[in-house]
């Protein structure tokens, strides 16, 4: 459809109350599909323990004390309350905890189903309705592409038809998109909550059935997960089994006895957390020293490219752990119980391969003649390179950081393998590898196994979503080396 001429200079808010009908239908859906699962939402930010820096700070800065703990105050009781809300997909109304009564079937559980069943549901459930709302996000790209955008076409579109063509970076996509899911919803999606089974066992109580005395017992979490251990020998509770308390594990229990699905799912956010805030420091880092770089040269080139051989130099490894052990007492290391930290370190000594990266694009792209043009009309250099510059390096940034990420991952369930940074009893996947190694032969292999394989996966689909991220910015990666600058330069302005 024919845009009018006129539609180039108006704003969206105006294109859209000349033709509301679209975005009013999405929006309505959107709003739905929001808030009926708005508390899990919110509690997926919320589990972040945002209180541990603001407390810091108010007491580094006493003058302003006050002030953090006052806005602290109402941001939590904000979140709380949002947290609060019933969620269409809560644990609550899908119960998979309960009892087996022989001759009654079993008792708790939905609509008394078995308690794996009922599991299955929710879980399935959980994810359909995630799906739902990433194909009704994409909905909401095709609205305003197809009724509120003025322009017919733009570079962005090729970029999004390539890779929906792209196999192998669609895979990739589907992978941490699952993995994201399990992260964001891990109260729902694991069979019991993080607080019953790993971090308050001796808190929480469970009910079933004791056929020696024919009848009903109630005993703590805590010593129920001592009966429940796998220790590759006589005592062992395999994936998709039940314990001799009637709780059903999906993925088996862990040499303690804790559920290794819960571990793994909760696993998941403290992983993803630090791949992300990682690549999201060394990305910043990166992307600030190439554009001021390359806008100057010189002196400020050459001071970057000093720092970035001394960073490179250090032995990072031994530089990493130097720093966890001598800041385990520091506030950093309580956010997150040392999650934060281990993303801050990753991402202060990962910059320097992701800049020498959209270095060498960085410097062609500011000898172009629209930079010329735009200094001689007297923009300033923030702005030149924040407009000019920055759209275009951020396609090479993307490429690279997507590839990287998985590495963050790795170094971190690395480091957990041998009891540095995340600590117990907060769920990691190194530390569950660390737990299984010496039961991989045994009839205990699924600890190290399973989340051994859980990272696999996860990384892989980051580097098969960055294949594809990079073909479809630059299409001509694999063949000529020196007009592959200019397409990824098109893309990633779109």
């Amino acid at each position: 459809m024919q845009r009018e001429t006129d539609q180039v200079d108006s704003t969206l808010a105006q294109r859209i109350r000349e033709n509301p009908t679209p975005a009013v239908r999405w929006g309505a859906v959107m709003a739905v599909l929001v808030l009926a699962e708005l508390g899990a939402l919110a509690g997926a930010v919320m589990a972040v323990p945002w209180d541990v820096p603001v407390g810091a700070i108010a007491t580094t800065v006493p003058v302003l004390g006050d002030v953090f703990a006052s806005i602290a105050a109402v941001f939590a009781a904000a979140g709380d309350a949002v947290a609060s809300l019933p969620t269409l997909l809560s644990r609550e109304w899908i119960p998979n905890q309960g009892y087996h009564v022989p001759g009654e079937g079993w008792q708790e559980t939905f609509l008394g189903l078995e308690p794996k069943h009922a599991w299955l549901l929710r879980v399935g459930l959980v994810y359909a309705y995630a799906f739902a709302f990433l194909y009704w996000t994409w909905r909401g790209y095709l609205v305003f592409r197809r009724h509120y955008r003025y322009a017919d076409w733009t570079p962005t579109d090729d970029v999004v038809d390539r890779f929906r063509g792209h196999t192998w970076g669609e895979f990739g996509l589907v992978v941490v998109a699952v993995f994201l899911v399990m992260a964001a919803f891990a109260p729902t999606v694991s069979p019991v909550t993080q607080e019953h089974n790993i971090m308050q066992p001796y808190g929480h109580n469970v009910t079933h059935y004791d056929a020696e005395v024919g009848g009903l017992q109630t005993i703590t979490a805590g010593k129920a997960n001592i009966g429940s251990t796998s220790d590759g020998q006589q005592n062992n509770v395999g994936p998709w089994t039940y314990d001799k308390f009637d709780r059903f594990h999906p993925a088996g229990t862990l040499p303690n006895g804790k559920d290794l699905f819960t571990f793994m799912s909760y696993g998941a956010r403290i992983s993803l957390f630090i791949g992300l805030m990682a690549s999201a420091i060394a990305g910043g880092i990166a992307l600030a020293l190439a554009l001021l770089t390359s806008y100057y040269k010189g002196l400020a080139d050459m001071t970057a490219v000093v720092t970035s051989d001394a960073f490179s130099a250090m032995p990072r490894l031994l530089v990493l752990i130097m720093l966890i052990y001598v800041l385990r007492g520091h506030w950093l290391m309580e956010i997150y119980s040392g999650a934060f930290l281990l993303a801050l370190l990753f991402g202060v000594w990962g910059w320097m391969g992701l800049w020498r990266s959209i270095r060498g694009p960085s410097l062609q792209i500011v000898e172009n003649e629209w930079i010329t043009a735009a200094e001689g009309f007297g923009e300033k250099p923030r702005r030149i390179v924040s407009k000019h510059v920055a759209p275009f390096v951020v396609s090479y940034l993307l490429i690279y950081l997507s590839m990287s990420l998985g590495g963050y991952i790795i170094g971190a369930a690395g480091l957990s393998f041998l009891g540095l940074g995340v600590t117990s009893p907060t769920p990691e996947w190194g530390r569950a590898i660390a737990m299984g190694q010496n039961l991989v032969t045994t009839q205990s292999w699924h600890i190290s196994i399973l989340p051994g394989t859980a990272i696999t996966l996860l990384v892989l689909g980051f580097n098969a979503f960055g294949d594809g991220v990079r073909d479809a910015l630059d299409p001509k990666a694999g063949g000529d080396g020196d007009a592959s600058g200019e397409a990824a330069a098109a893309g990633g302005g779109a």
